[in-house]
């Protein structure tokens, strides 16, 4: 572990050499997670509470009465770069998204923060609260205060609070068979981020990878309003594979997905050819692996690779009616989004797989 006083050489500080972890790739694996969330609890909770923790969504929702419902989530982790100021942007930035997810607007945030102060300098973490503070400012809404401790290895995240109209709402388990698939960000970042950790990435990859992982999934309210959109969440710590067998599996259906059509992070598969792999990427593909089937001609090991690979920040992943086409694409497009115009897979009847990867 580095010195008690890492500027005293005046060398800078590398966040990601204090945690054992990155990013959303601190997730507990799926199948422990569920395991840990195991009751036999009798479940009281109350009629107001539209989404709980029955699903796996990705927030909270409590019905307010007045035809809106408040949108409650919180997200935290160790850092994923090395710079103090973009880990706050990063962190902030996956934590909102997970309101936008639910089609909702956020309305405000409170910081959470562990911090090594006897490792690490209390002015490093002013800078992680500015990142933090920039982000919200750009969502429009104030870091109103928080809660520290000191602890064993940095971690910093947000709980966001939001409204959406109950009209409006969106969920990860309520996709209809023929719908098609959309995603709004490349995958790749897990693999980008590990690179750095191992002092491998290029300047331009880097540049990829913070730029992806600080921008907002703001397109999700307005998704919200879209009424041919049928479900939707973001792609975070489970990788694509994961997030889609929750959309699948809550729907009692399967997908198919257009492996040609997945859009990849600049840089990702020349880390891939150096066996540049998360550790999570191995425990995501444990979990799901039994639930995907690949057709001949698929390269089965790249997609292991970048399927079940931990994104932080990720697109927003949906679905909407076929015959929306056309209102989506447009919607894209406006917001900036040119590059993910193509549906890139459509949701099925059940069959004995859940993910089918097509080419």
């Amino acid at each position: 572990m580095p010195g008690t006083n890492p500027e005293s050489n005046n060398e800078p500080v590398k966040l990601t050499q204090y945690s054992k972890g990155a990013g959303c790739g601190c997730k507990i694996a799926p199948n422990v997670l569920q395991e840990i969330l195991q009751t036999e609890t009798p479940d009281t909770f109350s009629q107001n509470l539209l989404v709980g923790n029955s699903s796996n969504d990705d927030a909270a929702v409590y019905d307010l009465g007045n035809g809106t419902a408040l949108v409650s989530t919180t997200d935290f982790f160790m850092p994923i770069v090395d710079d103090a100021f973009d880990f706050g942007r990063i962190a902030a930035a996956n934590a909102i998204s997970d309101v936008y997810a639910m089609g909702g607007k956020p309305l405000m945030a409170i910081a959470i923060l562990g911090w090594p102060v006897e490792k690490l300098p209390a002015s490093l973490a002013s800078k992680v609260l500015e990142g933090a503070r920039a982000v919200c400012a750009e969502a429009g809404i104030p870091l109103a205060g928080g809660h520290s401790v000191d602890s064993a290895e940095p971690i910093f995240g947000l709980s966001v609070n939001g409204i959406v109209s109950i009209q409006n709402l969106k969920q990860n388990n309520t996709a209809q068979e023929g719908n098609l698939l959309f995603i709004t960000k490349p995958l790749g970042v897990g693999i980008l981020s590990t690179a750095q950790k191992r002092g491998l990435i290029k300047p331009e990859h880097e540049s990829v990878m913070i730029r992806q992982m600080t921008a907002l999934n703001k397109l999700g309210e307005k998704l919200g309003a879209c009424s041919s959109v049928t479900a939707m969440t973001d792609v975070t710590g489970f990788g694509l594979l994961g997030h889609l067998v929750e959309m699948a599996e809550g729907a009692g259906l399967s997908v198919e997905i257009d492996y040609g059509k997945i859009p990849v992070a600049e840089g990702a598969k020349e880390y891939l050819a150096q066996r540049i792999i998360p550790d999570a990427t191995y425990r995501n593909w444990n979990s799901y692996s039994s639930k995907t089937g690949f057709d001949k001609g698929v390269n089965v090991m790249e997609a292991f690779n970048l399927l079940p690979d931990p994104q932080t920040n990720g697109g927003l992943l949906f679905a909407i009616k076929a015959e929306a086409m056309e209102e989506i694409v447009a919607l894209l497009k406006a917001k900036g989004l040119e590059d993910f115009i193509q549906p890139v897979g459509k949701f099925v009847k059940k069959e004995d797989k859940t993910i089918k990867v097509k080419i």
